[in-house]
């Protein structure tokens, strides 16, 4: 298989192989093995199914693995050549990302000193949702309460991705408290769920920079 954009064509990936490496399916099928991925191999996900996640390699072979277990590139910010506009702070979220870091880091000294009380690490912990990613002067900041992903170039501040599609509220979140196993007892490996499974939130979408403001370049 080549790549979709042709060959020749310069592969970019958007994700890479986990620590441990990746069991692999010729489709989303457990009874359909094929090769593992390396650790930290770059790849490129192609297309999702449920859990299942189809991904190419840069030699042009592709698979299907666990999606869920990929972890992200960050990629340049879509500008398109153009400035980031509007102008926007981003101090509020470091600083918000600063405070959520904190937080986490006093509930863990707190368990463990105290490792028999989970409990109170759940409570110190329940809501707390916090991501960045900072690479030179970039920077990309997740701002939970809006659901979405900003990149900061040191002064200015612009939408990146959103969690969830234009319009639509995220996912409600499973009510069905006992965890799914991903492991098929007959499979022997790890694989994604036999069928389509809904996720928490809808996948994440790079959306386009708003237009400069009037009268700008």
């Amino acid at each position: 298989m080549t790549t979709p954009d042709g060959p020749g064509a310069v592969f970019r990936p958007t994700h890479v192989v986990p620590p441990d490496g990746l069991p692999a399916w010729e489709a989303p099928d457990t009874t359909r093995p094929t090769t593992a991925l390396d650790a930290f191999l770059p790849v490129r996900l192609l297309s999702r199914s449920g859990e299942w996640g189809e991904v190419l390699c840069a030699n042009g072979w592709s698979a299907w693995v666990d999606g869920r277990l990929l972890v992200a590139v960050p990629q340049p910010p879509p500008t398109g050549g153009r400035p980031v506009a509007p102008a926007e702070d981003p101090g509020p979220l470091l600083s918000a990302a600063a405070e959520a870091l904190d937080r986490y880091r006093r509930a863990v000294r707190d368990l463990a000193a105290d490792p028999a009380d989970t409990g109170a690490f759940r409570e110190a912990v329940r809501g707390l949702r916090a991501g960045i990613v900072i690479d030179g002067g970039s920077a990309w900041l997740y701002d939970a309460p809006a659901e979405r992903w900003t990149y900061a170039d040191g002064s200015r501040l612009a939408p990146y991705a959103v969690v969830s599609g234009p319009g639509t509220p995220p996912a409600p979140q499973p009510q069905d408290p006992q965890p799914q196993d991903p492991q098929p007892r007959d499979s022997g490996g790890p694989a994604p769920g036999a069928g389509p499974a809904e996720a928490a939130h809808d996948p994440t979408r790079v959306v386009d920079p708003p237009p400069p403001e009037p009268g700008g370049r």
